[in-house]
């Protein structure tokens, strides 16, 4: 009997042993992922940086890799993927959590499972539609009030991107809040805090965690979007802060390179990396943006 529960227990650890090694297979997954896509991106701009100054990348406001007399400064996509971004942004951010308030704290429960997944869906939607939506719909429809607005916009283009980004926001928001323990409300309205200053002033900060993670994931998204701002924004690198004109994005030139015949081995095919770890940069430092944001909430909270 000693024997038979020896040889249990020893297939119990077994079996926890390959559990745990599964498990730290599939998180360590993420991270391998994640540093396969910064060593190639890196091995792959050496080449370009070996051409090309990086001081004139960072500096130079003309982008022309495809020209006889080529040009290689980032800060016309960088300006066209900052202005697309700040312009969807401006929409999501305060729509998704509003939203996310309402569905958390106000909608009756029957209200919340009916309009949060129709919300959702707007997610599921194929970009490239609403690429077209904002070419199609969105900029005649702001023509009418800005006569001058080009057909291809930076406007139409980032207003879209808000829209398909709202159900991001707003989603993981109102989870986010729906988590906070009701004891923290009761607490509030015990001390006379109406409904929205409860949302406000206790619900939000605890629930900061969760909706600076939905920001963050608005901001990638909105950062990394291709197809809105490839077909409604334009695909010539224009340096400008105005949102009315057209211009082109970081995304919107590594398509348009990617589906050229341009050699692997040539620099203006490696100029896609060069831009692409740019992209990366945006993204890491907005992570780590957020990250020093809710610190600084926790430490205040």
């Amino acid at each position: 009997m000693k024997s038979l529960g020896y040889k249990r227990s020893t297939t119990q650890y077994i079996r926890e042993w390959c559990i745990e090694l599964f498990l730290l297979a599939s998180a360590s997954a993420a991270i391998f992922v994640t540093l396969a896509i910064v060593f190639i991106l890196i091995s792959e701009s050496i080449p370009f940086f070996k051409e090309v100054s990086i001081l004139i990348f960072l500096s130079d406001t003309q982008w022309t890799p495809l020209f006889a007399n080529p040009r290689y400064g980032i800060l016309p996509l960088l300006m066209g993927t900052l202005v697309t971004t700040g312009v969807a942004l401006s929409l999501a951010i305060p729509v998704g959590t509003i939203s996310a308030i309402y569905l958390s704290e106000y909608a009756p429960a029957r209200l919340r499972e009916t309009v949060k997944p129709i919300l959702e869906l707007l997610a599921a939607v194929p970009t490239v539609v609403y690429g077209y939506f904002a070419l199609l719909f969105v900029t005649p429809l702001l023509q009418k009030f800005f006569p001058s607005l080009p057909g291809f916009n930076m406007l139409s283009a980032g207003l879209v991107m808000g829209v398909m980004i709202i159900p991001y926001i707003s989603s993981l928001s109102e989870d986010a809040m729906r988590a906070v323990p009701m004891h923290m409300r009761e607490g509030a309205y015990a001390m006379g805090s109406t409904k929205f200053q409860t949302a406000i002033n206790v619900v939000m900060p605890g629930a900061l965690s969760g909706i600076t993670a939905a920001y963050i994931l608005g901001i990638s998204r909105a950062i990394g979007e291709t197809m809105v701002v490839a077909i409604a924004a334009g695909m010539q690198p224009n340096f400008t802060i105005n949102p009315a004109e057209s211009a082109a994005t970081i995304t919107a030139f590594i398509v348009q390179v990617s589906l050229g015949d341009l050699p692997h081995d040539s620099i203006g095919y490696q100029s896609i990396f060069a831009a692409g770890s740019v992209l990366l940069v945006i993204t890491f430092s907005f992570n780590i943006l957020g990250f020093l944001v809710k610190k600084k909430f926790r430490q205040r909270y």
